[in-house]
């Protein structure tokens, strides 16, 4: 794990939703190898330890200079690790990377990057359930760190009258307590009340569980930022089971 080339190279890197268990085989190479582990503080240490290599933990809202570091450490040569759960590529690191890239130092877009994907929560989730992400589905974050609430809010209409799948990233935290209350009552003015939502907490921890429930039951104050929220589709079903857990799943027949 000592400088590779010139040049360095730069892997940003799912983790996928938490067990080591859903990471791909490229991902664990490219932790493997890697001299440096830059990341979020929580991510950094699901990363498996390996004897020489450097962990440059950060707190979450840092992202491009993170990245910045990440960049500078591979322009110096090194083999980089930038970590995300997930994949890096929704609304994770893998942004943060190229905006620095596109902002930053001109030699840094000469870099060997790769972007090697992971399984998303909204994926793993789905995966749990059945398959509610079974036809078209759209994807929102629900912070409005970087972009205003007017903005989510019209989206979030759009969508629902576009009849999606909806899965919700970023629900709610201690700084966005009301948020994931704001968007629930924009969606039951807009949608059925019979319409099905799941809370997928945790998925791949041992502390997971999901609520399955109803747009007009639901209680949003469950949600934190562990959670994956879920909003069917009119197409969406449930499928009972005597002792389990209901199949969730979304038709691929157009209402």
């Amino acid at each position: 794990m000592t400088q590779t080339n010139r040049r360095g190279r730069l892997s940003i890197v799912g983790l996928g939703p938490g067990d080591a268990r859903f990471l791909t085989s490229e991902a664990q190479a490219a932790l493997r190898t890697a001299r440096y582990i830059v990341g979020y503080a929580p991510y950094v240490a699901r990363v498996p330890e390996t004897p020489g290599q450097t962990r440059l933990a950060s707190d979450n809202r840092v992202e491009i200079a993170r990245a910045q570091e990440a960049l500078r450490l591979a322009a110096s040569g090194y083999e980089v690790a930038v970590v995300s759960g997930g994949d890096p590529g929704i609304f994770a690191m893998a942004a943060a990377v190229f905006e620095a890239i596109d902002n930053g130092d001109p030699a840094w877009r000469g870099l060997d990057i790769e972007v090697l994907p992971g399984i998303s929560a909204m994926q793993a989730a789905a995966a749990r359930l059945g398959a509610p992400l079974g036809h078209d589905f759209c994807v929102i974050s629900l912070s409005d760190n970087l972009k205003p609430w007017e903005t989510i809010a019209n989206r979030l209409e759009l969508a629902a009258r576009a009849d999606f799948v909806m899965a919700f990233y970023n629900p709610a935290s201690r700084a966005r307590p009301q948020r994931i209350h704001d968007a629930f009552a924009l969606l039951r003015r807009e949608l059925p009340q019979d319409r099905i939502v799941v809370f997928a907490k945790s998925v791949g921890r041992a502390e997971e569980q999901f609520i399955i429930t109803t747009l007009g039951e639901a209680d949003p104050s469950v949600v934190d930022m562990s959670t994956l929220v879920l909003i069917g589709a009119s197409g969406a079903k449930l499928v009972p089971r005597d002792g389990a857990r209901p199949f969730v799943y979304t038709s691929r027949k157009a209402p």
